[in-house]
């Protein structure tokens, strides 16, 4: 069984942290009718949801992909590279317990989820604003006796990793070539964003099918003549608070 774990949009999201977007009205609402959409496009898919209550005094906290990295193995909680996202940790750790052996990553070094991509025993860990060499190197020590290797990535012009690349079919990622070298990845498939719609390489794989914002139509039509089977959801309002599909949930195998 799949367990995908969400927390609820926090009711202060609108003073979210951003980084490359400019600030935008946030419709809290309609985010959090989305929201509800996409957790209803995980249970579909066959995920077991565990919705989380929001944290309303912690803005960025709807995005639990970035405050834990759960394998099979273990879970290593993260140690944000926003200071106003650390209080999110202390509430995600008993959650994981529930499922596997949790490790933390320690200070200084600082490491968000959504810098990390596995691509089956081979995790890619992004060098960007928000991770940097400490945060990766301790994920490498955690990981390498249960056989993962880990490789740093340069990301340049984006939030983070996954705002680059996703894996979204087995050995095959969509890939931003603005912001990250696809030759990083070594022997995989490399399809490429349209360069229309720069934030579009982020989907998330659930059982087959690639959950994928409704907002990147021109990209979409490429997945799809790949062969690729792809769930639409609108993410609009999450969007503005930088934002993606991968980001609102942390889907593993119970």
């Amino acid at each position: 069984m799949l367990i995908a774990i969400t927390r609820g949009v926090s009711a202060g999201v609108a003073a979210c942290e951003l980084t490359h977007l400019e600030r935008q009205a946030i419709d809290l609402a309609r985010a959090q009718a989305q929201h509800r959409a996409y957790e209803a496009a995980l249970a579909r898919l066959g995920c077991r949801v565990e919705s989380l209550p929001a944290l309303d005094d912690l803005p960025d906290s709807v995005f639990v992909e970035d405050v834990a990295i759960v394998l099979d193995e273990i879970a290593v909680v993260t140690r944000p590279g926003a200071e106003s996202r650390r209080p999110e940790t202390a509430a995600i750790a008993p959650v994981l317990a529930n499922y596997r052996r949790v490790t933390f990553i320690q200070a200084p070094g600082a490491l968000d989820g959504g810098d990390v991509l596995r691509i089956g025993r081979r995790i890619f860990a992004g060098r960007s604003g928000r991770s940097d060499e400490q945060g990766i190197e301790q994920l490498r020590a955690v990981v390498w006796p249960y056989g993962y290797t880990v490789t740093d990535v340069p990301v340049r012009g984006c939030l983070h990793l996954k705002s680059a690349v996703t894996e979204v079919a087995p050995g095959v990622v969509l890939v931003n070539p603005e912001w990250i070298e696809a030759a990083a990845f070594g022997h995989v498939s490399v399809m490429e964003i349209d360069p229309d719609e720069p934030y579009a390489a982020n989907g998330l794989l659930v059982s087959g099918r690639l959950i994928y914002p409704a907002s990147f139509p021109r990209t979409r039509v490429r997945l799809e003549a790949a062969g690729l089977s792809v769930e639409p959801v609108d993410v609009s309002e999450l969007q503005k608070a930088e934002g993606a599909v991968t980001c609102c949930s942390l889907v593993f195998s119970a």
